[in-house]
């Protein structure tokens, strides 16, 4: 799906026609934070636009100096009405990208990688896409192996990229079946499960989390290994899914296997 050569082309080419060539290709990097997390973690980025370049480098020397250099060589300035005129919705910081997305062959290989070092996050069936990119987030902050949604959303959507702030990047993020599901022994969050807190989660689990409208389907429930529960007041329905992975994987870093763990 991805021409090298026609990336590596792009980088010199005016960038608004570099854009249209690729945007039917690329990842859409929507926003300053998406494009830093994006260069930080290794990703290719053959065109780059701001409409203010002199204001995203002083942002990137604020926020990011890590990745300064590499911003300067990489952003292009455009007038604003074209910068808008490339993106869905215009980002605050009026910077956006275009990124080639990771090798599915490789992020299959490395979810399927064992013994793992970190969980998998399962979204199964996942029905909005901000909540899907605020997992992926969460997912890379927490150090995840990777992020699986079964159904049909589109985990690279850019607007879960733009809720990931750019993250994908960071971990192995893909769309598979039920039974396509890493190895490891399956732990699925559930109202009905065992209270999580008696539990020590390993490093090779596979978390499952069902959709936010009608919980876990009985295809992914019946390969479930565990049932868990988060401890939760009575009379409070439920909690918003990227809470209940946050609260899922900080609970697996308390085994010592967390981020900024030695």
């Amino acid at each position: 799906m991805n021409d090298p050569a026609s990336h590596a082309a792009a980088g010199s080419a005016d960038p608004v026609t570099a854009w249209h060539r690729l945007a039917g290709t690329c990842v859409l990097l929507d926003g300053f934070h998406a494009l830093k997390h994006a260069v930080r973690f290794g990703a290719e980025v053959p065109v780059a636009v701001a409409a203010d370049r002199r204001a995203a480098l002083a942002l990137a020397e604020e926020l990011a100096p890590d990745v300064r250099q590499a911003l300067d060589a990489l952003l292009t300035e455009v007038p604003e009405a074209t910068y808008a005129a490339l993106v869905p919705r215009p980002h605050p910081t009026a910077v956006a990208a275009l990124a080639v997305r990771p090798s599915r062959a490789a992020n299959l290989e490395r979810l399927a990688r064992t013994p793992r070092t970190a969980p998998v996050v399962v979204l199964d069936n996942p029905r909005n896409l901000g909540n899907a990119g605020a997992v992926i987030r969460l997912a890379a902050g927490f150090g995840a192996t990777g992020v699986v949604t079964t159904g049909t959303l589109d985990p690279w959507h850019p607007t879960v990229v733009r809720g990931g702030a750019g993250l994908h990047f960071a971990t192995a993020v893909e769309r598979l079946e039920v039974a396509e599901l890493p190895p490891g022994p399956v732990f699925a969050l559930d109202p009905e499960g065992d209270d999580i807190r008696g539990l020590k989660l390993p490093d090779d689990a596979v978390l499952a989390f069902g959709s936010e409208r009608s919980g876990l389907s009985a295809e992914l429930r019946g390969r479930a290994d565990h049932l868990l529960s988060l401890p939760m007041r009575p009379q409070v329905s439920s909690y918003n899914l990227a809470t209940s992975v946050a609260m899922t994987l900080y609970h697996w870093s308390l085994g010592g296997r967390g981020p900024g763990a030695p």
